[in-house]
């Protein structure tokens, strides 16, 4: 069954270039080792009429800050464990970076099991018609006359 990692991070806005920078550069390492699907999400349209609890809010994100949202698909738990152990060993991530971008502390991270997985099949290519040999073209031609 397919497994998720969850991030919410609040990070300073003025850090948002080097954040995806530092981003792409870790999901290139997560996908290499296995994971399927590497999201990193910067917030948008945070102010939901009615709803008392909001990704900042929750995130505690202050008013210099953009709540970020990401995740990480895997093929099933025990993949992640495994991807996440090679990764965590990888000395091409390390936290320290990170720590001038945002604050790793503040960073609320968890696993979920997929529930619900309704990805969105491309649409399918349009053949193109075959297009007719100059013989087959005379054919139609004398066809159409001969019908006349």
């Amino acid at each position: 069954m397919a497994y998720v990692d969850g991030f919410l991070i609040p990070v300073p806005t003025k850090n948002l270039t080097a954040y995806r920078k530092m981003s792409q550069k870790a999901g290139a390492i997560w996908m290499e080792y296995g994971a399927l699907d590497y999201k990193e999400c910067a917030g948008d349209d945070m102010t939901s009429e009615g709803m008392k609890r909001t990704f900042p809010r929750a995130a505690r994100a202050r008013s210099s800050e953009t709540v970020v949202f990401s995740w990480i698909a895997y093929a099933s738990k025990a993949e992640r464990n495994r991807i996440l152990k090679a990764v965590m060993a990888d000395p091409r991530l390390k936290m320290e970076d990170a720590k001038d971008i945002f604050d790793p502390k503040r960073m609320m991270y968890a696993g979920f099991n997929v529930i619900v997985d309704m990805l969105a099949a491309p649409a399918p290519a349009k053949k193109a018609a075959p297009k007719k040999s100059a013989a087959v073209k005379k054919k139609s031609v004398a066809k159409k006359k001969a019908k006349r």
